[in-house]
């Protein structure tokens, strides 16, 4: 079975824990290496000192004819041909190796007719010393390694945990919860020290106040406007249509139509940006909806149904929705427009320029329009909106073979 990483642990925390890692590694085989080669180069200087100390009272015996002491003799069993070389050539050295299967130290120095004089001091106490430093310096390091990995790896995730916080609360608010705040505890203390978590996401939660004040008054301005306008336009159209038959007189009243639609559809904006719209939900027959959609339309479009469905759903809503995407392929695409209806999935498709890439990266944007196209961008606005409202998904796109096509998902009951 293959254990997963914690949601907190990241890229961050996994290049501080190997950081921390290395170094510790580096560090300890280092100081490693520096007390195995001081504590080593004491040993064997002791042991060189008596060696060399014993060489020179057994050059003195033999010197003088008097018995050699024991560890001492001339051309000895076991005595390393390198330092039997160096004391033939009239030299002195010293020189460890093993003898009768234990670590020795040699000391030699020239004897009469080019041979070697040489002492044998026994090194066992002190290699096992040396074995057990190297030992003790693994094992140290070992626990001293994994001590600060677990506290360093500590150290971190806290960071990397409150880091993961302020980007799931950057999503949410990407998303449009202009609610959600960090609200890290060490903003609200002026006293504790500010650690750059802390100021990012203090400015995390001052840009998202920020811009929830301008949204709010956006959409505070957009409905007082709405609301102001919807008088004045009634008496203008009641004007309207007491005016003589002519020309003139449609003019009049085709633009006071288009201005009391614009009016609507704002309103409608700003109803759906409070959030505070309620669904009416019903069972209803998709294929016989969109057949009804077509219909009020009063368009040529072809309506396909693959495999129909019963979806709970909120109907006047869904109709709007529908009907103000089979409006804008009319307006802005080109012949055939086909309404398809595959179980739950319901498409929109022209034939004409396909949508302009703002649109499809992004969504549709209220008041704008690219290539000449006329409009305000409000009804594929409202589209998306009541299909927010209604849980469905829509998403725009543009047909590999030319052509628009918008996709409306609704949600399957269970």
């Amino acid at each position: 079975m293959r254990l997963g990483m914690p949601q907190w642990a990241g890229t961050l925390a996994v290049k501080a824990a190997a950081f921390i890692t290395v170094m510790c590694c580096a560090l300890a085989a280092l100081l490693g290496v520096l007390v195995h080669v001081s504590v080593t180069n004491q040993t064997v200087g002791q042991a060189r000192d008596l060696a060399l100390s014993r060489l020179a009272d057994a050059t003195q015996a033999y010197e003088a004819g008097d018995a050699l002491l024991p560890g001492a003799g001339v051309d000895p069993e076991g005595l390393p041909s390198p330092l039997r070389s160096l004391a033939a050539a009239g030299q002195r050295g010293t020189m460890v190796s093993r003898h009768r299967g234990r670590p020795t130290m040699w000391a030699a120095g020239p004897a009469a007719g080019h041979r070697a004089l040489a002492v044998e001091v026994d090194y066992s106490q002190q290699s096992r010393t040396i074995a057990g430093l190297d030992n003790s310096i693994l094992w140290s390091s070992g626990v001293a390694i994994g001590v600060t990995v677990l506290l360093g790896v500590f150290a971190v995730t806290r960071v990397t945990r409150r880091l993961h916080g302020t980007a799931r609360v950057a999503r949410r608010i990407t998303a449009g919860d202009l609610d959600a705040r960090v609200d890290d505890p060490r903003t609200k203390d002026p006293t504790r020290p500010q650690d750059e978590v802390a100021v990012v996401a203090a400015a995390l939660d001052t840009m998202a106040s920020s811009l929830q004040s301008k949204l709010l008054s956006e959409q505070r301005f957009t409905a007082d406007v709405a609301h102001e306008l919807r008088t004045p336009l009634t008496g203008l159209h009641a004007a309207a249509e007491l005016l003589p038959a002519g020309r003139p007189t449609e003019l009049v009243r085709d633009r006071v139509a288009a201005l009391r639609t614009l009016t609507e559809d704002l309103l409608e904006i700003s109803r759906l940006d409070t959030g505070r719209e309620r669904l009416e939900v019903d069972s209803e027959e998709l294929g016989a909806l969109v057949r009804r959609v077509v219909r009020a339309s009063g368009t040529d479009t072809e309506v396909r149904v693959v495999a129909d469905a019963w979806v709970e759903t909120d109907r006047r809503r869904l109709e709007r929705v529908l009907g103000n995407l089979v409006a804008n392929a009319h307006k802005h695409g080109g012949p055939p427009v086909v309404l398809t209806v595959d179980g739950p999935v319901v498409t929109v498709r022209d034939h004409g320029a396909g949508y302009p890439g703002y649109l499809v990266a992004h969504g549709p944007q209220r008041f704008r329009t690219e290539g000449g196209a006329k409009g305000h961008g409000l009804g594929l606005t409202i589209a998306l909106g009541q299909a927010e409202v209604l849980g469905a998904r829509l998403s725009f796109a543009n047909a590999v073979d030319g052509g628009a096509v918008a996709t409306l998902q609704l949600p399957v009951s269970e």
